[in-house]
C-alpha cells in the first residue's frame, strides 16, 4: 500500500477545514430559523436567539396546526407539486431527448425556440388572458402547464443525453426496440442521476411557488400552503403593527416567518437524502464494457 505524501495529507487537512467551515456557514442560518420558530416573542425581538430556543413556546405551531384550512392547503400543495412535477418531467425528458439527436431536421430552430423563452415572455396580462380563455383557472393545470418546461433543466438534460454512447442505442435498434423503447429501457435507466436532479429541481420550484396559484385560483380552498402562510404573515404583522393584536397575535407576529420557513422546507429536506445519492453515483458505471 502506497503511503500518501506529506503534501497530499496537508491538502486533505486544508480541504477538510474549508469544507467544515462551509457546512457551518450553511447550517447556521437554518438552525437559527428553527430556534426562532420555537422561541418567545420577547427573546426574538431582543435578539437573544442564536442556535437554541429562548422562552420556548409552541403558540404559532398550535395556531397553524389547529386550522383545518392549513391542512387543506397543504394537501393542495402536495397534489400540485406531484402532478406538476410529473408533467414537467415527461415534457422536459421528451423534448431534451429529441434535441440530443444531431441528425434531427430543424434541431437548431427547436433549440432556438426554447432559448428564446429564457429572455422573452408574453407578459403577465397575456398569460392571464390565455389561461382564462383555455378554461384552466381554478385547476392544477393553471400551475402545471405554464411552468412545465424549464429551459435550464431542458438544456442540462439535453447535454446529458448527448454524452451517452451512441453505440448503446444502435445495439438496441438492432435488437428491435422502437424509439420509445430505447428511451424507456436504455436511456432513462442510465440517466437516473440527471432525472433525480431534475425531479428535485422541479419539485422544489413547484412546492415554493405561490404566485401562479394566487393569480389563477379564486377560492381559498384551492390555494397551496405557501399562500396560506403568506396570508398568515400579513395578518399577524398587520395586526400587531396596528396595535390591535392580542398577546397571542404578538407572539405569532414575532416568529411566524421562522415557522413559515420551517414548515415549507421540512418536506423537501426529508426527500432530499433519498435523491442525493444519485448526485454522486457513477451514472455510466458498467454501462459500457470492453
Amino acid at each position: 500500500m502506497v503511503r500518501p505524501s506529506r503534501s497530499y495529507r496537508v491538502f486533505q487537512g486544508v480541504n477538510g477545514v474549508i469544507l467544515s467551515l462551509v457546512v457551518v456557514v450553511t447550517l447556521y442560518p437554518f438552525a437559527n430559523i428553527v430556534a426562532r420558530s420555537f422561541s418567545g416573542e420577547r427573546q426574538i425581538r431582543a435578539g437573544e436567539v442564536t442556535l437554541w430556543p429562548k422562552g420556548f413556546n409552541l403558540t404559532t405551531y398550535k395556531i397553524v396546526f389547529q386550522d383545518s384550512m392549513f391542512w387543506r392547503n397543504y394537501g393542495n400543495t402536495v397534489f400540485y407539486t406531484v402532478v406538476s412535477t410529473v408533467v414537467a418531467m415527461i415534457l422536459t425528458t421528451c423534448y431534451a431527448y429529441v434535441l440530443s439527436k444531431k441528425h434531427l431536421k430543424g434541431r437548431t430552430a427547436l433549440v432556438g425556440i426554447a432559448v428564446f423563452t429564457m429572455f422573452f415572455t408574453g407578459g403577465l396580462i397575456p398569460n392571464y388572458v390565455l389561461i382564462t380563455t383555455l378554461g384552466l383557472k381554478n385547476s392544477v393545470w393553471a400551475i402545471a402547464l405554464p411552468n412545465a418546461i424549464s429551459v435550464f433543466n431542458l438544456l442540462v438534460m439535453k447535454a446529458f443525453f448527448e454524452s451517452l454512447p451512441g453505440e448503446l442505442e444502435e445495439a438496441a435498434q438492432i435488437d428491435g426496440l422502437s424509439t420509445y423503447g430505447i428511451l424507456l429501457r436504455v436511456v432513462l435507466p442510465l440517466s437516473k442521476a440527471v432525472v433525480a436532479t431534475m425531479v428535485l429541481f422541479y419539485s422544489v420550484s413547484f412546492w415554493n411557488s405561490w404566485f401562479s396559484a394566487f393569480l389563477y385560483m379564486d377560492s381559498s380552498d384551492l390555494m397551496p400552503v405557501t399562500v396560506y402562510l403568506r396570508n398568515m404573515i400579513l395578518g399577524a404583522t398587520g395586526g400587531s403593527n396596528a396595535g390591535a393584536g392580542t398577546e397571542q397575535l404578538s407572539q405569532v407576529g414575532a416568529n411566524i416567518q421562522a415557522v413559515t420557513i420551517v414548515l415549507t422546507s421540512l418536506p423537501i429536506l426529508c426527500v432530499y437524502p433519498f435523491v442525493q445519492r444519485y448526485f454522486v453515483s457513477g451514472v455510466m458505471l458498467g454501462a459500457v464494457k470492453g
